[in-house]
């Protein structure tokens, strides 16, 4: 009897368990949208917090070496001291401002 109760609270609690959610679908971008990103040599994706589609751009001196934000047509990242690989970055990361200085900075 008693194995019989663990079996019966066992799936009484797996029928308990939810569905996972898919999340929010945001904003795709229109098929025009989408050529231009393409034909400049971008890429689509989802980034940051919003579900939104984004085209990701490839920065021109991506890699190259920099001390400033003045080195690089991007960001000029202080972890590395490259200039960023593509337009817009999210996340927490640390750069170089036109100074040299490192800045801290949360993008989503």
């Amino acid at each position: 009897m008693a194995r019989f109760a663990l079996v019966f609270a066992g799936l009484l609690l797996a029928s308990c368990v939810e569905e996972p959610s898919t999340g929010p679908q945001g904003k795709a971008l229109t098929s025009t949208e989408r050529a231009e990103c393409l034909m400049k040599g971008g890429k689509v994706g989802r980034g940051g917090l919003l579900p939104d589609e984004v085209c990701f751009l490839p920065e021109p001196d991506a890699g190259k070496s920099c001390t400033k934000k003045t080195d690089c047509e991007g960001l000029c990242l202080a972890d590395t001291r490259t200039c960023s690989p593509v337009t817009p970055m999210f996340g927490c990361f640390e750069f170089l401002d036109d100074t040299g200085q490192k800045v801290g900075i949360c993008i989503d």
